[in-house]
């Protein structure tokens, strides 16, 4: 039997016995890849294979006798089916009953006991903080025991697509132009080196592109740069010859993939590496030459390409544009088809609105798979549709899609919820008003620049919290330009993130609401950060919503919602007729008139 075809189960108890081998009490598989992606490409989906569950974030504690999968709020439905029979609890973060998986160790086990990880998939801040912690009760922690390549033979290998080249004219900026500013980070920090291992820093700082995990267009790299060199680890065949000699002749000098650990080890000793130690793999810490000093700090590249330049944020508005163009044609779609009785299901109907995407000027890829969710779907966070779960769409509930485009020129990402009953509850418009009315909070604010996202995360909730309702995930995330559709360092949530929100970040806008075994409400826009006004106590940013599809107001409670709010909600229904309807055919513009009403 191949590895891949064991149940549950059997994966288990075959890492159990390589464990036992090994003298481990316990092992740590996290979701992330070597460069701590959020979505790995396949041949470092670790956590998934072990344990079946297919959701972004988790992580998964083996012992001898227990496992358990920790996960927030987004996947809690989906993580109880996925593990139901397979021996894994599920462990819901966020919840004050949940114990960390720390405090679950040092449960579980005994002092001279040890831990086993694999250090290319745990960042350096995790593996220093999870050394301290066992410390206390007398247990160890080993990064260098890699076990799941033995246990799972037939893991896939590395993938070897071939990069390609993002043009100048929709990059905005060259290769040797962003390295200089990467530079200037690194002296401004006193280091003299840093690592780009995240897969989005390093195809945004060498203009390229590629398909090496599913949705998200990069290819498998790192990049070593500092005042004398710039060098990128990618393999010979990824690279064409075009793409080679334009790297080469912006003075990038090439290396295989797997020449990072003993490129750093020849370094100078005592060399200074400017590393951002929440997503750097701590394999590379320990590569690093002797008496390397590590200064913590955000990867300049992913500082740099967080604040979108001229034509970068010209993409956007040209990738919302296509978008806006393919949704209203899926929706006007979707209703005539339901109205004649035709079988729509969740599966087809996503397939459906991909093909409107396809249809628009340099188009590439979905940017995720799209979130067609219908009735108590909807309340299952970041449900995607399989064959198994799939069903058919019915004019009696509510159907929320979240989905996005990878373009040439910019990656999007939207959800809209609109009722298939004839006539929604007054529920289903009080909480779709309240979720909306978090939407529009978060685009009318005018916030003080320095700011951060944290101390704007009430705007998003507040008539949520009035209702006695509240969502545990973010509001608000960076998205890439024709990179990852979550991309950081900048957020908007709960959570304290010590990133200020700037000029030029282009971000998500979605406050939700859940009602388990009924329905799911997001409205979800992209927002750009512009200048807005100067005063005598000091200058104030604001946003730009630039998403543009119609919002179902049949869905909307006018009475809740204070005249600011319909007066924005209005305006922004009159634009987004306004800027599609020259792109729509007669038939498409008149539907789209009448779902742009003013309320």
């Amino acid at each position: 039997m191949k590895h891949s075809e064991l149940t549950v189960p059997q994966r288990l108890q075959a890492l159990r016995d390589e464990m036992k081998a090994q003298g481990l009490d316990a092992y740590i598989i996290p979701t992330s890849d070597p460069h701590m992606s959020e979505y790995p490409a396949s041949c470092w989906k670790y956590r998934k294979w072990i344990s079946g569950f297919t959701g972004s974030a988790g992580t998964v504690v083996v012992t001898a006798d227990k496992a358990g999968l920790w996960t927030d709020s987004r996947y809690f439905l989906q993580a109880e089916t996925q593990l139901a029979d397979t021996g894994i609890d599920l462990y819901r973060l966020m919840l004050p009953e949940t114990p960390s998986i720390a405090d679950f160790l040092k449960t579980e086990l005994k002092s001279g006991d040890t831990v086993g990880y694999n250090a290319l998939t745990y960042s350096i801040l995790d593996a220093e903080a999870l050394a301290a912690d066992m410390s206390k009760k007398g247990i160890k922690t080993d990064g260098s025991k890699a076990i799941l390549d033995k246990v799972w033979g037939d893991r896939p290998s590395i993938p070897e697509g071939k990069a390609f080249e993002m043009p100048l004219k929709y990059a905005g900026k060259s290769t040797p132009e962003k390295v200089e500013e990467i530079r200037k980070m690194i002296a401004d920090a006193d280091a003299e080196y840093t690592v780009l291992s995240a897969l989005d820093e390093v195809a945004w700082t060498f203009n390229l592109r590629g398909s090496d995990v599913t949705y998200n267009p990069v290819a498998v790299g790192y990049s070593l740069i500092g005042k004398d060199c710039v060098i990128l680890f990618m393999d010979d065949a990824k690279l064409p010859d075009d793409l080679r000699k334009r790297l080469e002749s912006d003075g990038v000098e090439i290396r295989r993939y797997d020449a990072l650990a003993e490129t750093l080890k020849s370094l100078p000793e005592n060399s200074k590496f400017l590393l951002d130690v929440a997503h750097t793999n701590a394999g590379i810490a320990e590569s690093l030459p002797k008496g390397a000093e590590i200064i913590p700090g955000i990867s300049p590249a992913n500082t740099l390409k967080s604040i979108k330049n001229e034509t970068e944020l010209k993409g956007f508005k040209s990738a919302v544009l296509k978008d806006g163009i393919a949704m209203t044609k899926y929706f006007k779609w979707l209703e005539e088809a339901m109205a004649k009785g035709e079988k729509v299901t969740e599966l087809s109907g996503a397939g459906k609105l991909r093909s409107y995407r396809a249809e628009q000027p340099l188009f590439l890829d979905e940017s995720f798979a799209p979130i067609s969710s219908y009735g108590p779907h909807g309340a299952v966070v970041h449900y995607t549709p399989t064959p198994e779960t799939d069903v058919e769409l019915h004019p009696d509930s509510l159907y929320l899609i979240d989905s996005g485009g990878q373009y040439l020129d910019g990656t999007t990402d939207i959800t809209r919820t609109i009722a298939l009953l004839p006539e929604p509850t007054e529920q289903m418009k009080s909480d779709f008003t309240a979720a909306l009315r978090g939407t529009i909070g978060i685009a009318m604010a005018r916030f003080p620049k320095g700011i951060r996202g944290c101390l704007l995360d009430a705007y998003a909730r507040h008539a949520l919290w009035d209702a006695g309702i509240n969502y545990l995930h973010g509001t608000c995330h960076g998205i890439g330009h024709c990179l990852n559709v979550h991309e950081g360092p900048q957020s908007i949530r709960m959570e304290e993130n010590p990133v200020k929100i700037e000029t030029g970040m282009v971000m998500s806008d979605e406050p939700a609401m859940y009602r388990a075994g009924e329905y799911g409400i997001r409205t979800e826009n992209m927002i750009v950060v512009k200048d807005d006004i100067k005063t005598q106590f000091g200058e104030f940013l604001a946003f730009d919503t630039i998403t543009l599809c119609y919002i179902d107001t049949r869905l909307v409670d006018k009475s809740q919602m204070t005249p600011k709010e319909i007066a924005w909600l209005n305006d922004y229904q009159e634009n987004v007729y306004a800027s599609l309807a020259p792109h729509l055919s007669e038939e498409e513009s008149a539907w789209l008139r009448n779902k742009t009403l003013p309320i």
